[in-house]
């Protein structure tokens, strides 16, 4: 006796009608009559009383369709069980992210995610834009989140956004108390700015550079936490991501004033292998990430 079996039965029942119930379990007449004696002759008892019209239960015959009726109850709610359980979002997610991101997001996206998929776990380790191209390489992580992304052979580059670059300087300095600069505001500026190998420092060269600015180069880090730290003492001002100053800017440290010029931004691309297969918990996270590109700092 198979479910299917059970449901013709119970077809037959519902329908009153040994046709129909065929009908219904896409099989014959006769099939459904000669299964319907098999099932008979097994119990030794009537199922169904086939003198009237139509078809009426016999009490043996109720107690089979209950039967019936239960076990293919159960069988429904079995499978939306087990298509809710393989529907859950569960694993781990391995994401490497440049510091100035890392810092910002993840405290949020961390949030955002456990909200969402409770039996996941995602784990964020901060790199160096370089390592975190070695990270993905190796697969030691899913998704790397960095800026000026470039596609290569082994690695896709998703683009995520774009942020506007600013003059940061400290509340004392000078240009603080401007609301907008121009490129040739900064000439001679002492100037705190990134080290010479990375994206973003070529980036903000090539800007002066096309404008005619030449600052005064005082110090350089490879981080924008330090670079923060070192404008907020007074050391020069910088030309940072604004996102990445809102923190300074609530404790009073830093003042952000814009840059009267278009085209300055630093983009973040979300970076993986190419023809990588995601876990379930890694499609997840990123569709969260191409959701929301924009997320509280």
């Amino acid at each position: 006796m198979t479910l299917e079996h059970l449901k013709l039965f119970k077809d037959i029942v519902q329908s009153r009608s040994i046709s129909r119930g065929a009908q219904l379990n896409e099989i014959s007449q006769s099939a459904a009559s000669q299964h319907l004696g098999e099932v008979e002759r097994s119990f030794g008892v009537r199922l169904l009383d086939r003198s009237t019209r139509p078809l009426t239960l016999t009490p043996a015959g109720r107690l089979y369709y209950e039967m019936c009726r239960d076990m293919l109850r159960r069988r429904d709610e079995f499978n939306a069980s087990l298509g809710r359980m393989k529907a859950q979002v569960e694993g781990s997610v391995r994401v490497a992210s440049i510091y100035s991101v890392g810092l910002s997001e993840m405290s949020h996206l961390e949030g955002e995610f456990a909200r969402r998929y409770p039996q996941a776990q995602l784990h964020v380790e901060y790199l160096r834009p370089e390592k975190v191209f070695e990270a993905v390489l190796d697969e030691r992580a899913d998704l790397g989140m960095v800026s000026y992304a470039e596609p290569t052979k082994e690695i896709a580059v998703i683009p995520w956004r774009e942020e506007e670059m600013v003059v940061a300087v400290a509340p004392r300095h000078v240009l603080a108390g401007r609301s907008v600069v121009h490129p040739e505001d900064l000439n001679g500026q002492d100037f705190v700015g990134f080290d010479e190998d990375l994206p973003i420092r070529r980036e903000v060269d090539r800007f002066l550079r096309e404008h005619g600015v030449e600052v005064s180069r005082v110090m350089h880090f490879d981080n924008i936490q330090m670079i923060k730290e070192a404008v907020a003492l007074g050391s020069g001002i910088s030309i940072l991501p604004a996102r990445s100053l809102k923190a300074e800017i609530d404790q009073g440290r830093l003042v952000p004033v814009t840059l009267e010029a278009p085209g300055l931004v630093r983009p973040i691309g979300i970076i993986h292998r190419r023809r990588q297969k995601f876990t379930r918990a890694v499609a997840a996270f990123l569709e969260l990430l191409e959701a929301k590109p924009v997320l509280a700092a």
